[in-house]
């Protein structure tokens, strides 16, 4: 049986789940989720296509998971708390758990971008987003950082 997975035949997750008014710059990005046609549970893998204007997340960082991206198409903007920092083909960028030095990747191009994504698969890992009245408990959903929950929400596209 052959191991090759070919991107093309696996639908993209479109969208996403965030609430209102979270969600907006980040309703066009697509996911492909290379790891899970592969089988993979200890870690991720997505084929990351971001559109003009695009974001994947919101400025954020993973409470228990490590995280790793490579840009293979087009030119995306980092932001940290140094500021934003170009990443072009080649480049890549490192994100340790726990770290609360936030990052958000953002197509300001009038071009595609294309990123591999890659991030360790830990039980009960949350997000915080340093910037919003966001959290991402381990359990999953969205609380604002008194712990009030969101609203559970389909995914939402443009």
């Amino acid at each position: 049986m052959s191991k090759k997975i070919d991107p093309a035949a696996l639908a993209p997750l479109v969208g996403t789940l965030y609430p209102p008014p979270y969600d907006e710059p980040c309703l066009t990005r697509a996911r492909t989720r290379l790891g899970d046609a592969a089988g993979l549970t200890q870690f991720g893998v997505n084929l990351l296509r971001l559109p003009t204007g695009a974001w994947p997340s919101q400025r954020h960082y993973q409470t228990e998971s490590d995280e790793f991206v490579y840009v293979l198409q087009g030119e995306v903007t980092l932001v940290t708390d140094a500021g934003a920092e170009i990443l072009r083909p080649g480049d890549c960028a490192g994100f340790k758990a726990a770290d609360p030095d936030g990052h958000c990747l953002r197509n300001l191009t009038d071009a595609d971008v294309l990123v591999l994504e890659v991030g360790t698969r830990i039980k009960g890992d949350g997000a915080v987003y340093p910037d919003i009245d966001m959290l991402a408990p381990g359990g999953g959903g969205y609380t604002r950082k008194d712990g009030t929950p969101y609203p559970p929400a389909a995914r939402r596209t443009k």
